[in-house]
């Protein structure tokens, strides 16, 4: 979660961090392995690796037994360790949450069903920014209806559950 003074609060930040909070604790309880892909900025930009913006927000902090993993392009398979480590565990299913929408969650959504796992994503718990010509609120619905038609399973934080083991 972006957390800096440079960038103005993420769209419905606090309803966001509720609900990833929400997955997170659930699939914790349910012993389902919990995954940070975070996203390294080149210098200047504004999430640059090791300023307050690239931080990830203490709501929702990784705990030591966690997977984290980290990114420089908006695929959070490019470049890193994760294919590897999600073969290595069995994993085949995947629930998407995070920010930000129209780029990381969008691309590693798409990216994910092309790689043949069966992926869910959290319609309530993926944000962005206003743009110039779009409401973020227009982004999400956007992208919400267009990754549910070809690419993800969609629903919200509150009804899904998880079967861990």
């Amino acid at each position: 979660m972006f957390n800096s003074p440079k960038i103005p609060p993420v769209s419905n930040g606090d309803r966001l961090l509720h609900n990833v909070r929400m997955l997170i604790e659930k699939a914790r309880k349910d012993s389902v392995p919990v995954i940070y892909v975070q996203h390294n900025g080149s210098s200047g930009h504004p999430v640059e690796k090791g300023t307050a913006a690239w931080q990830i927000h203490p709501d929702i902090a990784p705990e030591p037994d966690d997977l984290r993993f980290q990114k420089t392009t908006p695929d959070a398979f490019m470049g890193t360790m994760l294919q590897a480590e999600l073969a290595r565990r069995g994993v085949q299913k995947l629930v998407i949450c995070g920010i930000q929408t129209e780029f990381c969650v969008d691309t590693t959504t798409r990216r994910a069903a092309s790689m043949g796992y069966d992926v869910t994503l959290i319609s309530d718990a993926h944000s962005t920014w206003d743009t110039g010509s779009l409401t973020a609120l227009q982004i999400i619905d956007h992208h919400n209806y267009c990754l549910r038609s070809w690419f993800a399973t969609l629903t919200t934080a509150a009804k899904i559950r998880f079967y861990g083991g």
